[in-house]
């Protein structure tokens, strides 16, 4: 393989000038830069970039760690990320994990490897103790609430979230009250259900463990849970759904099937993606896109750790 001193060789000048030709340095005459580049096309020479980010200290590229890219909810904080790396120079990495451990640890072993200089992390499934022993190879950010304070983290506050959508749901009259949540052992799931058996227990109503439904991501699974609740004699008069796009196949499902929305069974939805707008379902917008926005703005200040919580916003519209 070509190296940098046989380029200097045959262009007649010094190792030095053909490194800064490579890096775009802006002090090289023109005629040695043309010299320089033409004897890169002649020795068909490619710059090794591994070792060219060992010499620089930095790739330039941020890893994200998402369990779905067909998610809306990680879709957007997908856009917030890649809006801001770009702004600041850097690209992405984007590991899809479906939650699989072993993905997970693959992705951050590229972090060991300096083949990245930080990992945002929008959903995870290993353990706080293996992301900590990952954040001396460069920053991880987590977008989810943690109590860690080694960790960076951007989130929404869910507990205060959910806490709004069931009063609100309480406040319109419906006592019989179930919800639906992604994974049950995430971080944020375990905040909502605590929410919700929080409240429930302070206006003295029944949490009704069969009207927990789990699995709740794509249109496909409100299909499964319109199915699923379908099938029970005792069922709920509203269901708080922890996406819109869950939510909308519940109700598209109920409407095909004869029934009415709210008045067979209130939906309330998260998020507040288009579809939510398309069918007037009542939600609780996050700003998802100020998640991945924020989550880079972490990662530029390593040195400082900060545990970021931002707003949400109940939508009022028709399905409750």
């Amino acid at each position: 393989m070509t190296n940098i001193k046989e380029i200097a060789q045959f262009a007649g000048v010094s190792v030095s000038t053909v490194s800064r030709v490579l890096n775009n340095h802006p002090y090289v005459s023109p005629d040695k830069r043309e010299s320089v580049l033409q004897a890169i096309e002649r020795l068909n020479y490619s710059r090794n970039i591994n070792a060219i980010h060992l010499s620089k200290g930095k790739t330039n590229l941020i890893g994200i760690i998402l369990p779905f890219t067909n998610h809306p909810y990680y879709g957007a904080i997908l856009n917030g990320i890649t809006k801001q790396a770009n702004a600041i120079g850097y690209h992405v990495v984007i590991f899809q994990t479906h939650y699989e451990r072993e993905k997970e640890i693959q992705a951050l072993n590229m972090l060991q490897m300096k083949q990245l200089d930080g990992m945002i992390i929008c959903s995870r499934i290993s353990e706080m103790k293996v992301l900590l022993s990952y954040q001396k190879y460069g920053p991880v950010i987590l977008c989810e609430d943690t109590a860690q304070a080694e960790l960076s983290s951007i989130s929404i506050d869910h507990y205060a979230a959910f806490s709004c959508a069931l009063e609100y749901v309480i406040a319109k009259g419906y006592k019989k009250i179930g919800y639906s949540l992604g994974r049950k052992k995430s971080r944020n799931s375990y905040l909502r259900a605590k929410a919700f058996d929080d409240i429930m227990k302070e206006h003295l109503l029944i949490n009704n463990q069969d009207w927990l439904f789990e699995g709740s991501y794509h249109i496909k699974d409100g299909v499964r849970l319109y199915q699923e609740w379908n099938s029970l004699q005792n069922k709920p008069d509203a269901i708080i759904i922890t996406n819109d796009d869950t939510a909308a196949g519940f109700i598209l499902t109920a409407n095909k099937s004869g029934i009415r929305i709210p008045e067979d069974v209130a939906i309330l939805g998260f998020n507040d993606g288009s579809l939510s707008e398309m069918l007037d379902i009542s939600t609780i917008s996050l700003p998802l896109e100020w998640i991945g926005k924020m989550a880079v703005e972490l990662f530029e200040n390593p040195e400082v750790i900060k545990h970021v919580k931002l707003d949400y916003t109940l939508i009022k519209r028709k399905t409750v």
